[in-house]
């Protein structure tokens, strides 16, 4: 199952996808536009194209776990989103994914200046790795239960 990530933002939003098995993150996409119907038209040829079975998308909370100023702006794009594609989309706490993802491209080397246009997929592969890792977990945790007598 194909499982797209996305690290929606108000000029660019990362996009990154699953191989097809749903184990590993792969591609990455980025898209550059301010105008939601845009972004949204766009997602949803991504979708099509790469035949995603499930969104996920960063949601925005503050560091003590209560949501964001822009909680609501994100909520109600996703609901757009998913009546564009006709998937659910799980929202993920991307509390750090910026951070982190400048850290990685700072250890990478790559310079400051030239990050803009990297910054957003990498958050939107931090988002889909900690997903995957969510789902695999809970994989395992019904294996071990319907093992217990």
């Amino acid at each position: 199952m194909r499982i797209m990530a996305i690290d929606y933002g108000d000029a660019r939003t990362g996009v990154a996808l699953s191989d097809p098995t749903g184990f590993l993150a792969g591609q990455t996409f980025l898209i550059k536009s301010r105008k939601q119907e845009v972004v949204l038209e766009e997602l949803a040829a991504l979708v099509q194209r790469q035949g995603a079975q499930e969104l996920v998308m960063g949601y925005p909370r503050n560091m003590d776990g209560t949501l964001g100023p822009r909680a609501e702006k994100y909520a109600a794009f996703a609901r757009r989103l998913e009546e564009a594609t006709g998937l659910p989309v799980a929202l993920w706490d991307e509390r750090r994914t910026t951070v982190d993802a400048h850290r990685i491209l700072g250890e990478q080397g790559v310079r400051a200046k030239n990050r803009k246009d990297k910054i957003d997929s990498v958050a939107a592969t931090l988002i889909l790795e900690g997903y995957l890792d969510w789902k695999r977990l809970q994989a395992q945790r019904q294996e071990r239960e319907e093992e217990t007598p």
